[in-house]
């Protein structure tokens, strides 16, 4: 034999060099995707990458649209126009990616910012100030508050000032005097005549709106004829009605008479009004008498929190009726006015309100859903409810098997009360099967995909064997799953459970009779001769609750069915068997028509039985896990003398 040629039985190295670089091409696009291209590099600079259902796509981020990759531009929510995305009274911003909204002048929004997005609850309200604590000092000088808790701005004031005197020949002082300041504690001095009896009414100008404040009171001395100031004891000492109020500790009222001598008891008339900005029906009205001769005295009122109060109170029986108005603003309640929340029927809520007797109120509700077994799971809800009733109820729209956090809180409270609740599973989505009907032939293979977790934890998937005859009075929900080895196994039984985890998010492919053991049960091959049908049920377990869907996978009838062998995964070159055959002498497994053990049946083809292994046990390759020898199947590993094997003989 004569020396080879040389590269004789080895490629060129330029085909190597190919080779290798298809190779690593190779490898990329499997890395990259099937084209190659990395799906998440080519998002939009305003775009995220996300992976659905197996795929990555891009998405434009919130307050974008477009195709995700080459185009996400700003989504205008101002052009469907201020009063639909933000409300009334208000004017909508639109900014990159987003938007903000501002309340138009003479209104404030409820959240007392400058600019807000209605999504938390929002809204712009009228501003109404309120003029607190009227007073008067140093004899012709006012002062007073207006109500805390509001953005600073100017504001300016309207005063109206009218005297009375009592002598005939004197003329009415009135006049109109206007003050501009920012102070949250406007004081001012006026230009008043002496032993003059005057109301003074002040309230804000355009574009503002407040309760106009009134108060009466008496200048000191009196003039003569010759314009001078003439104090008389007798007038000072005089009871002439007049009086003013002062407020302190929110809800207490000072009562001071002009008289500096304690003159017989007097009547007064308490009028009491009471609203809130936020609710439209909530009205809140006392009225009573008091009576007292003291100078000072001191009336403390039962109010409601969170409420604007106008407080008239007029002098009763007098030859002069004199009245004063004040307003009063309540602050949040301190103590928790929510007692005694409950739950009912799963996802219904009750509580008591113990601030409330047949009066409006508005609560804010906030919940937040979480899953322990979806991290990416989020369920947000916030709204209002108003009721008159002193014990509401109220039932939500909650997801099934999620944990929930509840936030109640009334709008005149300053603390909210918390509650959790859990929801129950409920039955998880069908499954998605391809549904067959065999007469014969070959069994499919059948495709198992996994679902959602949209109502509960999944926790397993079996596949059951149940006779066709007893499939319209099968129950999904039946908790005795028989094996096939069981006494049982007539009505049906189980041959394939797999846990959740173990389910690829891809499809899976399942051979019913493919004599493996799945967790506990026996995938063992169906008799022939004999109808059946295959179920796919999923079941979820959550809270000690069990919870079925079933589907109708394939029926199977009559003729003799065959069954696929599965591929020995192996590197060597073997050869593959498409059936499996029955041969003369072999032991019959329980049930089934007779067949060679399929783990046998590998073996022989595979040659790898070898001497002085025990009988009863199965040798498979590494890509097979062994599998223990059923007591009532071969016990020992026979031989099947087939085509397919025939350098092999039958075991004696």
């Amino acid at each position: 034999m004569g020396p080879r040629p040389r590269g004789a039985g080895r490629p060129p190295r330029r085909l190597l060099s190919l080779l290798l670089l298809l190779g690593l091409a190779r490898g990329a696009t499997e890395a990259q995707g099937v084209d190659g291209l990395d799906i998440c590099a080519t998002c939009h600079e305003h775009a995220t990458c996300k992976q659905r259902e197996g795929k990555k796509m891009c998405i434009c981020k919130y307050g974008f649209v477009g195709n995700g990759r080459t185009q996400c531009i700003d989504k205008n929510e101002c052009q469907l126009g201020a009063t639909v995305v933000c409300g009334n009274h208000t004017s909508c911003h639109n900014t990159l990616g987003g938007f903000y909204c501002i309340c138009l002048e003479g209104y404030r929004a409820t959240n007392n910012n400058k600019t807000f997005i209605p999504n938390d609850g929002t809204f712009c309200t009228e501003i109404i100030t309120e003029i607190n604590g009227l007073s008067v000092f140093n004899n012709t000088c006012v002062r007073w508050q207006i109500n805390p808790g509001r953005i600073n701005s100017t504001t300016v004031y309207v005063m109206h000032i009218v005297g009375h005197r009592v002598d005939p020949v004197e003329s009415v002082h009135e006049e109109t005097v206007n003050l501009t300041t920012d102070s949250r504690s406007p004081e001012v001095c006026l230009d008043l005549y002496q032993g003059t009896n005057y109301t003074v009414s002040i309230s804000t100008a355009p574009p503002r709106r407040s309760v106009p404040a009134h108060i009466g009171f008496q200048t000191a001395g009196s003039r003569d004829s010759a314009g001078e100031t003439d104090v008389k004891e007798d007038d000072l000492l005089e009871d002439d009605g007049i009086f003013n109020i002062s407020i302190f500790n929110e809800a207490c009222l000072k009562l001071n008479r002009h008289s500096r001598k304690v003159g017989p008891d007097q009547i007064y008339q308490f009028k009491i009004v009471g609203r809130r900005e936020y609710l439209n029906d909530f009205y809140h009205s006392v009225s009573f008498n008091f009576t007292t001769g003291e100078r000072a005295s001191v009336v403390c009122l039962d109010l409601y929190p969170a409420t604007n109060y106008t407080v008239n109170i007029t002098l009763l029986g007098s030859p002069k009726p004199h009245s004063v108005q004040g307003m009063i603003t309540t602050a949040l309640a301190a103590k928790q006015t929510i007692s005694n929340i409950s739950i009912f029927n799963e996802t219904c809520l009750r509580w008591r309100n113990t601030k409330i007797a047949g009066i409006e109120e508005m609560y804010l509700l906030h919940i937040q859903g979480q899953r322990w077994y979806q991290k990416e799971f989020a369920h947000e809800i916030t709204f209002n409810v108003t009721t008159r009733s002193e014990a509401p109820e109220m039932c939500l729209d909650l997801c099934p098997g999620t944990n929930y956090s509840v936030s109640i809180q009334a709008l005149s409270s300053a603390h909210p009360a918390v509650i959790s609740l859990t929801t129950q599973i409920t039955e998880p989505p069908l499954p998605e099967v391809d549904f067959f009907t065999i007469q014969g032939g070959p069994l499919p293979h059948l495709k198992l995909r996994k679902a959602k977790e949209s109502n509960g934890p999944i926790s397993s998937y079996q596949v059951l064997v149940v006779p066709l005859a007893l499939q319209s009075t099968f129950s999904c929900e039946s908790q005795g799953a028989a094996s096939f080895f069981s006494n049982a196994s007539a009505n049906g039984y189980v041959a394939v459970e797999l846990l959740a985890r173990a389910v690829p998010e891809e499809a899976m492919e399942i051979s019913v009779g493919d004599r493996l053991y799945y967790g506990k049960y026996y995938n063992a091959p169906l008799k022939t001769g004999n109808d059946y049908c295959i179920i796919l049920r999923i079941i979820s377990e959550w809270n000690k609750v069990r919870r079925c869907s079933c589907a109708v996978w394939a029926q199977v009838k009559e003729e003799e069915t065959t069954y696929p062998l599965q591929k020995v995964r192996d590197q060597e070159d073997r050869p593959r068997a498409e059936v499996l055959t029955t041969a003369p002498g072999v032991a019959r497994l329980p049930g089934p028509e007779p067949r060679t053990p399929l783990h046998c049946f590998r073996e022989a083809c595979v040659g790898r039985c070898r001497p002085g292994r025990k009988a009863g046990t199965a040798a498979l390759d590494s890509s097979y896990k062994s599998l223990p020898a059923h007591p009532e199947t071969s016990p020992t590993c026979l031989w099947s003398p087939s085509s397919h094997c025939p350098h092999l003989q039958p075991k004696a």
